[in-house]
């Protein structure tokens, strides 16, 4: 049974239609890539899943959970996190404070217990804590873990963005252009979080990313948007070997390789 459920989905802003009824399907487990050229509706997708922008008709649903008109905050209760395009970080907090402020939702105490700090707050604290200090050797942050954000590299400060969203325990981490402006190595780094993260963590991914070497690498499967619309889904083969996808893209229906950047040497999509 799929784990999120996008049916016949419309958003519309006055006489401009930003999705024209998409509908997809994201199994849990998988890594599913949205991509197309620039103002195709990926990202208006994305604010609908998690509760930015609600659908002017359709139904979204994650699991049992009916996401439609769901505010943002009721989302990520439902085990749903998103990494943005771009960086919404506290640039002068620390690494470790911005991933702790990530947790406020799985707070589960009173003012008072926060007043006297004793009992249910001061576990609660600490439990927080060490999940952060996980999710910062997972995303391998340790020697930046006390570095105000706004002192990073740009490449750092977008691996932290991923490291927040990690941070509320998802089952589904949504993650738009998760690798822009990144060079080389800072890219095949992320490529290889993406990985561990469906892998070892066993949350579902879904990703918006324009470098389409990536998508075809890493993807289990494709979903590709075109002035708001679904012009083609499947297999990274099947989308790469689409026409309308390779019109979409360069104007012309004719054989176009997707390549770009692989995974690192040793991991295999």
């Amino acid at each position: 049974m799929p784990q999120l459920h996008v049916e016949n989905v419309t958003l519309q802003f006055g006489g401009l239609k930003a999705l024209t009824e998409v509908s997809l399907v994201v199994p849990e487990g998988e890594i599913v890539s949205i991509i197309g050229p620039n103002g195709a509706g990926k990202t208006s997708m994305l604010n609908c899943i998690s509760g930015f922008y609600h659908p002017t008709q359709g139904r979204i649903t994650f699991g049992e959970h009916d996401l439609t008109r769901a505010a943002p905050n009721v989302v990520t209760s439902y085990g749903v996190a998103r990494a943005f395009q771009n960086l919404e970080l506290f640039r002068g907090l620390s690494v470790v404070e911005n991933l702790l402020l990530a947790r406020h939702t799985h707070l589960r105490y009173g003012l008072l217990d926060s007043l006297m700090f004793y009992g249910r707050a001061s576990k609660q604290e600490a439990f927080n804590r060490a999940y952060v200090e996980r999710v910062v050797d997972f995303m391998e942050l340790e020697q930046y873990r006390h570095h105000p954000v706004g002192t990073l590299a740009y490449g750092i400060q977008k691996r932290v963005e991923v490291a927040r969203a990690l941070t509320l325990a998802p089952k589904l981490l949504l993650l738009d252009e998760p690798m822009a402006g990144m060079n080389v190595e800072e890219k095949e780094d992320m490529v290889r979080f993406i990985l561990d993260i469906q892998r070892e963590q066993g949350i579902t991914v879904v990703l918006i990313e324009h470098d389409l070497g990536v998508v075809m690498d890493i993807s289990d499967r494709v979903y590709v948007l075109d002035f708001g619309q679904l012009i083609a889904s499947g297999t990274p083969a099947e989308v790469s070997a689409n026409p309308r996808v390779i019109e979409a893209y360069t104007g012309v229906a004719e054989h176009v390789s997707f390549e770009g950047a692989h995974p690192p040497q040793g991991v295999s999509a």
